[in-house]
């Protein structure tokens, strides 16, 4: 059947040939299913339309979900531009040290400049750590904290992100073990939306090759997300894996590990 939607012909067609396919009319019709959702009140409650029907969630006409998608379009640009106000703000002020009052040392290379209050903002960790300091206007100049687990260029990572929400966009140009000590030092420092970035990045890079590795990090950071999907790994590819020549390294430094991973594939063995 041509349809009037998604037919090279659409726009050569006129009443009363118009017609729907199967395809566009389910797609039109989650859609509206969406849109409607999205009216509901958290109490369960629907909003009221002047297009929607008293007790009834499955009335939006076409017209009304199309206006209801180009709202929700306005929303996520005025949301987009009001974080690239705040980004842009923070960023450039740390970028280019402006007023910054303390100094972040890594365990190799040179401090970076930072300002107190955007890690105590960002972190309950560095608020704690920083609350001993004696409030004044402006800290004294040789005032500092030190992360040692960080090289610098893993606490200009941590530090962009803290200030701009990111800084890991390039997925590709990030190397794993920068991903790693992020990971673990926002489990560390507590900093969940860093997490979760992080364990999202790493799920999607586990392979093979990498998957010890992987778990002896989700271990570390206790990320069950990232762990389940390494050991899932793990258990498709066992024999490479096991077999593996940094599988004997592992297990020397991971006896637990080890030991849940002979358990994971007695069971899966029994359970065929």
């Amino acid at each position: 059947m041509d349809c009037c939607i998604c037919s090279p012909m659409a726009t050569m067609y006129r009443l009363p040939r118009n017609a729907i396919c199967a395809h566009c009319y389910q797609g039109a019709k989650a859609i509206i299913a969406f849109l409607n959702k999205d009216e509901q009140e958290e109490d369960g409650s629907v909003k009221s339309r002047g297009s929607m029907k008293p007790n009834s969630c499955s009335t939006m006409g076409m017209r009304d979900a199309w206006e209801k998608v180009k709202e929700m379009g306005d929303r996520e640009e005025t949301t987009n531009q009001r974080a690239d106000f705040l980004e842009h703000g923070f960023g450039l002020a740390w970028k280019e040290g402006m007023h910054t009052d303390i100094v972040v040392k890594p365990g190799i290379g040179p401090p970076i400049p930072a300002h107190k209050a955007i890690l105590a903002a960002r972190s309950e960790i560095f608020r704690h750590m920083l609350s001993d300091e004696e409030q004044c206007i402006k800290a004294p100049a040789d005032d500092a904290i030190s992360l040692p687990e960080l090289s610098h260029d893993e606490l200009f990572l941590l530090l962009s992100f803290l200030y701009t929400g990111g800084g890991l966009d390039d997925e590709d140009d990030v190397p794993e073990r920068h991903l790693h000590a992020l990971l673990v030092a926002a489990d560390k420092y507590d900093v969940p939306f860093l997490r979760r970035d992080c364990e999202a990045r790493l799920a999607a890079r586990v392979e093979p090759r990498n998957v010890l590795r992987t778990l002896e990090v989700a271990d570390l950071s206790s990320s069950a997300v990232l762990r389940e999907r390494a050991m899932d790994t793990v258990l498709e590819h066992a024999e490479q894996v096991v077999f593996s020549p940094e599988y004997e390294d592992f297990a020397v430094r991971n006896v637990g590990l080890c030991v849940e991973i002979t358990r994971a594939l007695l069971a899966k063995t029994n359970a065929a």
